[in-house]
Formats: structure tokens, sequence, C-alpha cells
């Protein structure tokens, strides 16, 4: 089901689509239907949360196949996406600049660069949600507003604050046990 979903969007983007917002809602609400559509066993599990390190967290190289060995162990895990760590990025341009200064044209173009990608994650989201049997992500905004009062924005090690707000989000949503990859 993996790789259908990744060749439907290759072969979108090759072809030129799936970048506008109509394309991404199809997108994103076939690969859900695909989802949905996997008979699933209706078990209690241990839930267990993995942030971490961008590489390490994604990576079964660089994580020791965390994710296969949850499995055997018959737990429930969530790794958040990586869209949150891309709309880190680019909010990180904001926040320094708000904090430090900077370049106007650069804060103005991180501004719509940031416009797009909610607008991106408000389609993600929506698809999600169409399915009660899956966990839909928290905005981005949301998991912003956890760490406040928690760790600063200007925070830029590793993940910054992101690590700190994903894992608070994680336990808002029923995932208590944490595991954070690092290198």
């Amino acid at each position: 089901m993996i790789d259908r979903g990744a060749q439907r969007l290759v072969d979108g983007f090759q072809a030129g689509r799936g970048m506008s917002r109509k394309q991404m809602r199809a997108n994103f609400d076939a690969i859900c239907a695909d989802f949905a559509a996997v008979p699933v066993s209706q078990v209690e599990k241990v839930k267990v949360g993995v942030v971490g390190e961008i590489y390490v967290k994604f990576s079964p190289l660089g994580n020791n196949n965390l994710e296969d060995f949850l499995r055997d162990q018959g737990c429930e895990y969530m790794v958040p996406g990586i869209m949150g760590f891309a709309m880190f990025k680019v909010d990180n341009r904001l926040e320094d600049i708000k904090l430090y200064g900077g370049n106007p044209a650069k804060y103005a173009l991180c501004t719509l660069l940031m416009k797009y990608l909610t607008a991106m994650e408000r389609e993600l989201i929506a698809a999600v949600k169409k399915y009660p049997q899956f966990v839909p992500p928290s905005s981005y905004s949301h998991t912003k507003s956890l760490v406040k009062g928690v760790i600063g924005y200007g925070s830029k090690m590793g993940e910054g604050w992101l690590l700190t707000a994903a894992m608070m989000e994680l336990a808002e949503l029923g995932y208590g046990n944490i595991v954070c990859t690092q290198p």
C-alpha cells in the first residue's frame, strides 16, 4: 500500500501534477481511502511515540529498524510526519527575523511559503479526519503552541523546540511512551 501511494505521487509529479490544492486533496483522499480499506483487528496495544533527529527518526538504517522492533513487540507506534518538520524549518526563518532582525524580502518569501504549507497541511488533516480509524496529526500551529512557556522558539539545537513539542503532542494523543531517537 505504501509503495502504491508513493508511486501514485511520483507518477503525478513527473507528469507535472500533484502540487495544486485540488490535486493534493485528490491524492490525500485516494491514499487515505486505500489505507482505510486495509482490514485491522481492534486489539488494545501499548502506544509508543517516536521522535528525534530527522534522519534517525525516519530511517530504518539510522534507528536499527525501530518500527519493525516496536511492531514485533506488539506495540502501536506513531511517528509524527515530515510535514511538521518542513513547516518548522520555514517557521524558524520567520522566528529568527522576529527575534534577531533580518531581511524583509526573506520574511515575505518565507511567509508565503508558510501559507502554502499550512494550506497543504489543512488538506492532509481534512483527508485523514474522514476516517475515524485514523489519528489525524495536530496542526503545526497547535503543536507549536504546546511548548509556549516551556522552551523558547529561538531554541536551535538539533530539532530545537520541535522535539519537545512533538513529545507533548504525542502525549496529548495518548502516546505516553516515547522513544527519542538521536545519532
